[in-house]
């Protein structure tokens, strides 16, 4: 337990100390005295407010609660008006994993343990085993964009010539698992209802990430069990199964368009830096109101590299106080949709490729 904390402690340090440089993207012939880090830049803002975060817990948990019980109504009077009903109770929920994020990242309360504890109530909603997937997003953040280290808490990508170097068997294995359809609607079942109940797939340093698995596994038991008590199983599943779906694909959308798209950085162990990485690895990926607060300005990913220990509330705050960051892997709702295309790194041009693009490359 003790080297589990040490290992994620480290990885959150390592990420959260990164000196990023703007100059690199802004302007990078001025000289090395007038370089901004940004970690340092942004430090103020990384402070949590105890009184907003329960504010925030507030209004995203109890609406979330009284949406289940309209849902249940409706149903009683119309299926389909119930149906529609769990589009915002995916909406909540999806909102209710970003504080449980944050949670993660020590970002919403000033103290460690009501990070941990109120994180670990989250993911008995969520389905989500706190310190379990704490570790590997950790790992996630000290290693994105770093084709060396694409094993953990990362959308699986090759290489043009990984891919190229496949038997026909395995390359057609790899497309169907890049098809939205797989990714976007088979995912989330995966991940959210089988993957996160078991022992798979994961990182395995120390035992708290069992005991949180087993504990989340149980806590979803008990409150299942009542669940089904009250309202028959057949009402539970119609709710409970297309609401964690739905949040779940967009959740995994959204992580998607954040790191693969036009532009994204990756690079080799020789040539990656976390700071570089940290900016221009990951996107900016502008929404209309409402989706920005059902999604906690995860959108404003870059920002959140820099450092995630940053609350979720004051991203939109720092793009404000420094337009220069608004350009950086900026992109439109519309323009995200377009990422879904890209299934490949090539290393020659240094981008995210589709198939067909590949094929021509390699022509």
């Amino acid at each position: 337990m003790h080297q589990y904390r040490n290992t994620v402690r480290q990885s959150t340090l390592n990420e959260d100390d990164a000196i990023l440089d703007d100059t690199d993207t802004l302007n990078s012939s001025q000289p090395e005295r007038k370089r901004v880090r940004w970690s340092h830049k942004l430090a103020t803002y990384r402070t949590p407010d105890n009184k907003r975060a329960i504010f925030e817990l507030a209004v995203t948990l109890i609406p979330f609660i009284v949406c289940w019980i309209g849902i249940v109504w409706l149903m009683k009077v119309n299926v389909f008006l119930g149906l529609v009903g769990i589009i915002p109770g995916a909406g909540l929920l999806l909102r209710l994993f970003i504080l449980q994020h944050d949670c993660g990242h020590g970002a919403l309360f000033s103290s460690a343990r009501a990070n941990d504890w109120v994180g670990r109530f989250l993911g008995l909603v969520t389905f989500t085993p706190y310190d379990y997937w704490r570790q590997a997003h950790a790992v996630h953040h000290a290693t994105s964009g770093n084709l060396d280290r694409r094993e953990i808490g990362e959308i699986g990508t090759l290489t043009v010539a990984e891919y190229n170097a496949l038997s026909p068997f395995r390359r057609l294995g790899y497309r169907l698992f890049r098809h939205p359809l797989t990714l976007f609607l088979i995912g989330p079942v995966w991940l959210f209802l089988i993957q996160q109940r078991l022992p798979i797939g994961g990182v395995n340093r120390g035992w708290m990430p069992w005991y949180s698995l087993i504990g989340t596994n149980l806590g979803i038991a008990v409150i299942a069990t009542l669940m089904i008590y009250f309202l028959g199983w057949q009402s539970f599943v119609m709710i409970a199964l297309p609401m964690i779906v739905l949040a779940g694909s967009v959740g995994i959308w959204l992580f998607y368009v954040q790191h693969q798209f036009e532009g994204a950085y990756w690079a080799d162990k020789d040539e990656w830096t976390h700071e570089h990485a940290a900016l221009h690895g990951s996107s900016y990926l502008d929404l209309p109101w409402p989706l920005p607060w059902f999604s906690g300005n995860i959108g404003i990913h870059h920002v959140h590299h820099i450092s995630s220990r940053i609350p979720f509330y004051r991203l939109p705050t720092i793009l404000k106080d420094h337009p220069e960051l608004r350009n950086i892997g900026h992109m439109t709702l519309w323009q995200s949709f377009k990422c879904a295309r890209l299934k490949l790194w090539d290393e020659g041009t240094r981008r995210l490729v589709s198939f067909r693009q590949a094929r021509q490359i390699a022509a």
